[in-house]
């Protein structure tokens, strides 16, 4: 029976080590919701015809995304690379409006200061989303939610180190 989700994700840290505090917070956050719900499915046919659930873990290898795709015990059954040059800009465009975000409230900006701030912070983020799901269209189907959770653990990765 077909389980096409992700049960396990992991950061490689010795490819990114930790210097963020908040870049750690939003990789907690994103992975905990990741997992609570999510929507995997690679579309390239598996050798042995495996239909989930996964196990991800996601790298840099030589300058590009690394997503290893390993099924439930741990076997590695395929490893899909994407280029990160294409997410730089809506990395730091999210990470800018983050920070925008979070001093608007430690200033305690009035709400709908804040609220505009939230707004343009969720777009960006969707786009990075949007981004992700069409660099992954013939590899991976991934929901919305997932493609979201997925871009917030590139966008720590590629803040740490």
């Amino acid at each position: 029976m077909a389980d096409p989700r992700i049960i396990a994700i992991e950061l490689d840290d010795e490819t990114f080590p930790t210097h963020a505090i908040a870049a750690d917070r939003e990789r907690q956050v994103a992975i905990h919701d990741l997992l609570a719900g999510n929507s995997f499915e690679p579309r390239r046919p598996m050798e042995r015809g495996f239909d989930g659930p996964y196990r991800v873990k996601l790298r840099v290898e030589e300058g590009r995304l690394a997503i290893d795709i390993a099924e439930a015990g741990g076997t590695l059954l395929e490893t899909i690379k994407l280029g990160l040059t294409r997410f730089r800009r809506p990395i730091k465009d999210y990470f800018a409006i983050c920070e925008s975000y979070f001093r608007a409230l430690s200033d305690q900006q009035n709400p709908a200061q804040i609220e505009t701030i939230d707004m343009a912070r969720r777009g960006i983020h969707n786009g990075g989303a949007e981004l992700l799901i069409e660099c992954l269209e013939n590899k991976v189907a991934v929901d919305f939610e997932t493609a979201r959770r997925l871009f917030t653990l590139i966008a720590a990765l590629h803040l740490r180190g």
